[in-house]
């Protein structure tokens, strides 16, 4: 595990179990090594259960990983590339995507808080900052004010600056608006693919080959057509430079 991971994955987790106004502090520890906070462990490990989910809706996981799931049924294969592939090269895209905003936290907040320079409570301020600025580069106009109308706070509505909006409005807008340009994508990629199915169809009719598939005929083509034109770094490149930085 890289230690960009290790500090992502650290960063969520510090912002969640953040809760030692609510519960006295963190986790204590008496001599024998017992917890002597019951509730707290209870809530780390429910956070610790749901920070995959967490780590998903706040990075670029879900734009590239509906993506490459669109192109992969585009090309019309089954079983090829498996899906625990196209989830390794997911995460290892949202990891240089990440990588400004990473080295970001880095600077100012993750280096001082391990130098215990910094409070726990200043930390989560500092570490928030630059992940609320990514997504809200990220996120349309649309969609953050129909988040900023349902939200039912008049301070909210009436916010001038975004990024005084609280992660409650900022995350669902960043979502949706990651999903809303994902399915964008994925239609554009149908497009060539689509054309060849059409083609190979329409030859076939014509050749009265009626009871042969098409796409038994269509997929080389599909997968020739993607191979000269270097379809994996012209994707890959495509996805990177559809972010915001």
């Amino acid at each position: 595990m890289t230690r960009k991971y290790k500090l992502l994955i650290f960063i969520l987790l510090i912002m969640l179990v953040n809760t030692q106004a609510a519960y006295g502090g963190v986790i204590n520890m008496d001599i024998n090594g017992t917890a002597a906070e019951t509730i707290e462990i209870l809530f780390l490990l429910t956070v610790v259960a749901l920070l995959p989910s967490i780590l998903i809706m706040m990075t670029s996981f879900t734009r590239i990983i509906i993506v490459l799931s669109f192109t992969k049924n585009a090309l019309g294969l089954q079983q090829t590339p498996p899906s625990q592939v196209l989830v390794g090269i997911a995460i290892f895209l949202t990891l240089f995507t990440m990588s400004p905003v990473l080295n970001e936290v880095n600077t100012i907040a993750y280096e001082p808080y391990k130098n215990e320079e910094i409070s726990q409570e200043e930390f989560m301020d500092r570490a928030s900052v630059p992940i609320k600025t990514w997504m809200l580069k990220q996120t349309g106009s649309n969609e953050l004010k129909m988040f900023m109308d349902m939200s039912g706070d008049e301070e909210v509505r009436n916010t001038e600056n975004i990024e005084d909006l609280p992660l409650t409005v900022v995350i669902p807008s960043f979502v949706t608006s990651e999903l809303k340009r994902a399915f964008i994508i994925g239609f554009l990629l149908y497009i060539p693919f689509l054309i060849i199915d059409m083609i190979v169809s329409s030859v076939l009719m014509s050749m009265g080959m009626m009871m042969l598939p098409p796409v038994m005929i269509s997929m080389p083509f599909k997968l020739l057509l993607f191979v000269v034109v270097d379809g994996w770094s012209l994707l890959f490149k495509t996805l990177i430079t559809s972010f915001n930085f």
